[in-house]
């Protein structure tokens, strides 16, 4: 597995268009994998393709839009579109765009009772029970989770499913750099200063916007970012939840589980 990072140009016109409407940022990302062009329906889940779309906390005297992109093949960035990255002068010194590196070594050495900090934007939703009659349009459909309650016990869910338990679970709202919002509206909240090791936040973004289509009618998807620590509790159903990600609305930029070891001390 791999995991890239691009650092986007927002004043490039085809960024703006790709973070107005995340289904065709999922094709943008699609295309850098030459064996299975963005055209092919089952490309994202073949190569096992997660994305998610983030200010950098740790910039915030210099913002910057970046897209984390994993996938089980090393992709082909050069195949983005001309001025779609940001340019060498427009980062900080050092610093690689794109940048791409191999993750099996870290999932190799988690181990059952690892703490991890993680990060997961997700689509916390549930399903309208079909049996429900009468002039209910939503049976057996998908519909969102609003409050603070039901995301956190979803995440619990997930957790129990995907072979981890959460440690520590608090909620906040945050706000979004000005240079970034403009681009990304209310997608990719600036965080906060934290401790080295934060507790579990989710976080509500307001929606995000995808159209498979044109001329159909866009979609919009509820956001919320969390973030805390969690304790593995079974290596191959978490393992396994890295590769695959969590919940729905993967083909708009959901469902990747970030982890890191707490910082000793």
């Amino acid at each position: 597995m791999y995991l890239s990072k691009l650092i986007l140009n927002p004043r490039n016109r085809q960024v703006r268009r790709d973070l107005a409407n995340r289904h065709e940022l999922h094709r943008t990302i699609l295309a850098a994998f030459p064996d299975l062009p963005g055209s092919h329906p089952d490309a994202r889940s073949k190569l096992c393709v997660l994305f998610r779309v983030e200010s950098d906390p740790a910039r915030t005297e210099r913002a910057q839009i970046r897209a984390l992109v994993q996938s089980a093949i090393r992709p082909d960035w050069s195949r983005l579109p001309d001025g779609y990255l940001q340019p060498p002068e427009d980062i900080f010194a050092g610093e690689e765009n794109p940048a791409c590196r191999s993750l099996d070594g870290v999932w190799e050495t988690i181990r059952a009772g690892d703490e991890l900090i993680f990060r997961l934007r997700a689509n916390p939703t549930r399903r309208v029970n079909a049996s429900r009659q009468g002039a209910d349009t939503l049976a057996g459909k998908r519909v969102e989770l609003r409050t603070e309650a039901e995301w956190l016990a979803w995440l619990a869910r997930k957790g129990e499913q995907h072979g981890f338990r959460l440690v520590e679970v608090r909620a906040s709202r945050e706000v979004a750099p000005a240079q970034v919002q403009e681009v990304l509206e209310t997608d990719t909240p600036e965080q906060p200063k934290r401790a080295p090791v934060p507790d579990t936040r989710s976080t509500p973004g307001l929606k995000v916007t995808g159209r498979k289509e044109r001329g159909t009618r866009p979609l919009t998807f509820g956001s919320v970012l969390f973030e805390g620590r969690l304790v593995v509790c079974d290596v191959a159903a978490f393992r396994q939840a890295l590769a695959t990600g969590i919940g729905s609305g993967k083909a708009y930029g959901f469902g990747l589980l970030s982890i890191a070891r707490p910082r000793p001390g």
